[in-house]
């Protein structure tokens, strides 16, 4: 938990916001140990967001010709 949140993989993010949830959720933590939980698990959250939406930049769109037959590929616009 001590890993530098700008370090982590996407999937390693996405595993560690899933451990704090299922803390969370347990009752088990104090309300300190709670609220720090809260605010790494707000930062891993937006890791992953950040992380989802490169990704969503990279996706190429496949272009489709007047009869809807795929020509070619074009970047992704996000709307």
């Amino acid at each position: 938990m001590d890993t530098p949140i700008d370090t982590l993989s996407f999937e390693d993010a996405l595993k560690e916001l899933e451990r704090i949830v299922s803390r969370l959720e347990s009752g088990e933590a104090t309300l300190d140990e709670s609220i720090g939980l809260y605010e790494r698990g707000d930062r891993l959250r937006q890791r992953c967001a950040e992380r989802l939406d490169a990704a969503q930049a990279r996706i190429e769109a496949i272009r489709l010709d007047a009869d809807g037959k795929a020509a070619g590929t074009r970047p992704f616009a996000a709307a």
